[in-house]
């Protein structure tokens, strides 16, 4: 991998031939595991500014819609974070000179506190060719890590390194942004505003008997057409995050009875066998891929495909020494005449990925020049532990990515499109709907990862027992299944909320995944628990979950911090208000300075006495620790006395009646652009 250092540039076409599309990440740590920042994207002109305030990407404008610039969003790594931004080079319009990549802080955080900042660029195929680490931040709270830019027809990358003491706004305002962060964010005009007023909503009268949820259509934001000067004038952006949420008004429904079912796009009652799930399972998600604009480029952009005219194929028959192959499906865009190729691999019903299949198919595409072959079932890939591994021919010029998607993330992708972002138009809308209604059903085999594997009852027994020993594969085995299963939890929860949601590693940076997996098996077969923690976006603190194979008992909690301010009393009785409507049995702990514990007891004891929970000794509070705790299943599978089903159940309860009730974080507020200055 080519190293830059501060100031430094190099060309793209000299590390690779695949750079018409690629991937920069955004990395960093934090010691307390809690640090984060927002990556943003700006695209100059030649007189170093935007042409519009639509070239300006960030959270509240993710996507372009020329395909160009897509941000991807966060993924753990480590002790930190990983924010990946897919770029379309052959989509940039040609009045762009510069790219600029940067990132943001809040609420006073600067990106001094977070450590091992770096810059890594990746080609099509997936293969890393640059990185840029920056040895020092200082106190600044928006960064300019590095910027893309053009010099004889040829992409470069330069190594910048330069901070903002005047954070989004002001970086955004530098480049020629109109920054609006005055106006009210809770009560939105602009265009995207009276487009979500105006939709209509869908039909949604009952799901086997149950309301569900009305639908509306809702239009992602668009960059008009063209690149030249002449673009529409839009809505300034304002840096305050901003949501759309969609009503969950139900119709009344026209049927004459409960026994009536709604009529389905994709029917449920007719799959039989494994084949059959699988067959109609990869022809269902393909169509509406290329149906459904958004939900196509969301599912491919992390995989390298550029934006453009997305066709599917199912069951293709491709040559393959003496027999041919049939790959479950083909994915081709089309872009300026070239096209990108997946060969698509299903599985489902929690059946695992056949090696000789997959290296088969990787083979097909290297000889024949496709880009990627994506693997899709039940489970969830581990970073440094690949669901299969294949032989790569070294002395092949072309090269094949291998990627892999879970079936839980398609439908987290598809919850996050129709539930809280949107898409185009009501039919888009619709599909979605069915879309999910058939993954989500009990019969189509794509429930997600749903097996702790072979090893979790024996691990559990050698616990019982301690007879579980250091270095037993097993518990290597039972770490990585918890670990595949916090994840699904996290795509579920984020799905249903509309937030990020990311489990939080905490480990030094550069530590091998399977090394750290290693020592959480030692610890395993030490201490008989499984530990986890999560990060959910607008909480006070991180939600954790124990699973204590010794007692068979679930532990999930949160800690908040004690506020600046304000005495202890006062303290004491806002946390019981804002809990009225949390479980009795809700376990709360002080937390104070020092070894010793402060008082502690459940919620029902301590409503009708909030000053039972300050110490009598006047130690000093630090902040609180909210319990819930419950059996877990026994069983390894997901069926309803699972232990995933019981983990699950359990974080989403805890989330719902504790966590989504206590006081959120205070606002990130961004000063008005004139009080800014470059830094």
């Amino acid at each position: 991998m080519y190293e830059l250092t501060k100031g430094a540039n190099v060309g793209l076409a000299t590390l690779s031939e695949n750079v018409g599309s690629v991937m920069v990440s955004l990395e960093w740590t934090s010691s307390t595991g809690e640090g984060d920042a927002d990556v943003s994207v700006l695209l100059l002109t030649a007189d170093g500014k935007v042409r519009s305030d639509a070239d300006f990407y960030f959270y509240n404008n993710p996507v372009a819609a020329d395909g160009s610039v897509q941000l991807l969003g966060k993924s753990p790594s480590g002790s930190g974070n990983e924010d990946r931004i897919s770029f379309d080079l052959t989509a940039v319009p040609d009045r762009i000179d510069r790219v600029v990549v940067a990132a943001s802080r809040y609420d006073g955080a600067h990106f001094g506190e977070l450590g091992d900042l770096r810059l890594t660029l990746s080609d099509a195929s997936g293969e890393a060719l640059v990185r840029f680490g920056i040895d020092e931040a200082d106190s600044v709270s928006a960064f300019i890590f590095g910027e893309l830019y053009r010099r004889g027809g040829e992409w470069k990358l330069r190594a910048v390194g330069q901070g903002y003491e005047a954070g989004l706004a002001g970086l955004a305002t530098d480049f020629g942004v109109d920054i609006d962060d005055d106006a009210v964010a809770e009560e939105p005009q602009d265009d995207m505003a009276r487009t979500v007023e105006a939709a209509a909503a869908l039909e949604a009268p009952t799901v086997d008997g149950e309301p569900r949820m009305t639908l509306e259509a809702v239009p992602s934001p668009r960059r008009p057409e063209g690149d030249g000067g002449s673009m529409e004038p839009r809505a300034r952006p304002r840096t305050a995050k901003k949501k759309v949420t969609l009503p969950k008004v139900a119709k009344k429904s026209l049927a004459e009875n409960e026994s009536w079912r709604q009529a389905r796009l994709f029917p449920v009652s007719v799959l039989k066998s494994d084949r059959d799930r699988e067959t109609r399972a990869t022809s269902v998600l393909l169509s509406v891929m290329a149906q459904v604009p958004e939900f196509g480029r969301r599912l491919t952009a992390g995989f390298g495909a550029p934006a453009g005219r997305m066709e599917t194929f199912a069951e293709v028959s491709l040559p393959y020494g003496d027999a041919p192959r049939r790959p479950d499906g083909v994915v081709r865009v089309e872009r300026a005449g070239k096209l990108w190729t997946a060969l698509v691999e299903t599985k489902t019903n929690g059946n695992a990925l056949r090696v000789e299949q997959v290296q088969a198919y990787m083979d097909i595409a290297t000889r024949r020049g496709y880009e990627a072959v994506i693997t899709l079932s039940n489970d969830v890939a581990l970073e440094g532990s690949p669901l299969v591994d294949v032989r790569v021919d070294g002395r092949r010029k072309h090269k094949v990515a291998l990627w892999h998607l879970s079936w839980a993330e398609v439908v987290h992708q598809a919850q996050m499109l129709i539930r809280h972002e949107g898409v185009g138009n009501s039919a888009h809308a619709w599909l979605l709907q069915e879309l999910l209604h058939y993954l989500q059903h009990e019969s189509s085999g794509c429930h997600g990862f749903q097996n702790m594997g072979s090893a979790w009852v024996p691990v559990r027994n050698g616990i019982d027992d301690e007879t579980l020993c250091h270095g037993d594969a097993r518990a290597l085995e039972v770490v990585e299944s918890w670990e595949r299963l916090i994840r699904q939890v996290c795509l579920r929860l984020g799905g249903e909320l509309g937030q990020k949601v990311l489990p939080v590693q905490r480990s030094k940076r550069g530590v091998d995944p399977r090394a750290r997996r290693s020592q959480l098996a030692d610890q395993l077969c030490l201490e008989g628990r499984l530990h986890a923690e999560v990060r959910i976006e607008g909480t006070p603190g991180l939600l954790a979950v124990i699973a204590d194979l010794r007692t068979g008992r679930l532990r999930t909690c949160v800690e908040i911090p004690a506020p600046d301010q304000g005495y202890p009393l006062t303290w004491a009785k806002r946390l019981v208000r804002r809990l009225a409507e949390a479980p009795a049995d809700l376990h709360i702990e002080t937390l104070v300075e020092g070894e010793g514990g402060g008082p502690r007891g459940t919620l029902e004891r301590l409503r009708p006495e909030p000053a039972d929970m300050v110490p009598k000794d006047g130690a000093r509070i630090t902040g609180f620790r909210l319990s819930l705790f419950k059996g877990m299943g026994s069983s390894r599978g997901n069926a309803e006395s699972g232990f995933i089903r019981s983990v699950d159940d359990a974080v989403h309860r805890f989330h719902a009646t504790v966590v989504s009730r206590l006081e959120p974080p205070p606002p990130r507020r961004t000063p008005s652009p004139e009080r800014m200055s470059r830094a």
